[in-house]
Order: structure tokens, then sequence, then C-alpha cells
């Protein structure tokens, strides 16, 4: 008994730093298996961003023009848990951390999103610069939505 209820205070603690983490201005979960369990409990896919945010002028682009504005921030986070990935030159530590994640998910280049359901099953992938305004990117995101839905 002592056991289940540390094991749910762990996650109702780690749900609400998520949470609290999202209204306090930060969207960006940076690490899938916390989003998972979110997505688990808001029953939300989770649309994850593979960058390099330092490095790669497409991805720096996407993040001016898209994934920072708020626009998105509110409607995607509407539909989905929001996860940035992040391999900068700047931070070598997170560089190598992430690219074991990269690895794991098979990206080979960025910026790449990953849409998956709670479970982790990927149900979509796409090169982030071809969806390159806010309401490009909310129109494929509702598209893969009903795509998903269908089966």
């Amino acid at each position: 008994m002592m056991k289940q209820r540390i094991t749910f205070l762990t996650v109702a603690i780690s749900l609400l730093v998520s949470v609290s983490s999202v209204f306090a201005g930060e969207a960006w979960l940076k690490s899938i298996p916390e989003a998972r369990e979110l997505s688990e409990k808001t029953k939300k896919p989770i649309f994850v961003e593979f960058t390099g945010s330092d490095w790669c002028p497409p991805c720096i682009m996407m993040d001016q023009n898209v994934f920072s504005k708020e626009a998105f921030l509110s409607e995607a986070g509407k539909n989905y848990i929001l996860v940035k990935i992040d391999i900068p030159q700047g931070d070598k530590a997170l560089t190598k951390k992430n690219e074991k994640v990269l690895e794991k998910y098979n990206i080979s280049g960025v910026p790449t999103v990953l849409l998956m359901d709670a479970d982790g099953k990927e149900f979509s992938r796409f090169n982030a610069s071809q969806f390159n305004t806010v309401e490009k990117m909310l129109a494929e995101l509702e598209r893969q939505l009903r795509i998903k839905d269908m089966f």
C-alpha cells in the first residue's frame, strides 16, 4: 500500500511539474517519456520537434516563424503535447544526450516533426520546414489528426 502511494505521489508530482511548466509559459517539454505520461492522462497525441537550434538555418527559421509564436503554441497545445528535442552545438552535454533520442527514433535530419500516440506509436513524420508558417503548420497538424482518427 505504501509503495502504491509513493508511486502515485511521484507520478502526480511529475505531472504537476509538467503542467505547471506549460502554464508558466514553457510550452515545450524536453522528454518524450515525460510527454507520454502526460499524453496518457490527457489523451492528446504527442508532437515532437527535433531541432538544431543554434546551427541549423531551417530550424532557426521554423522557431522564429512558427514554433515560438503564441498562435502556434496555444492552438497546437490544445491538441498535442509539445516536445522539443534539441541538438545544439553550444551545449555538448545536451547534444550527446539527445543524439541517443534521435537514434532511437531514426531521425536522420532536422528539423523533423514526429507525431505519436500516448503509447509512443508513430503515426506521422515530416520535415517541418515544408510548413513554414503558423497557418500551414496548424493546418497540417489538423489534417494529421483527421487521418489518424480514420484508422
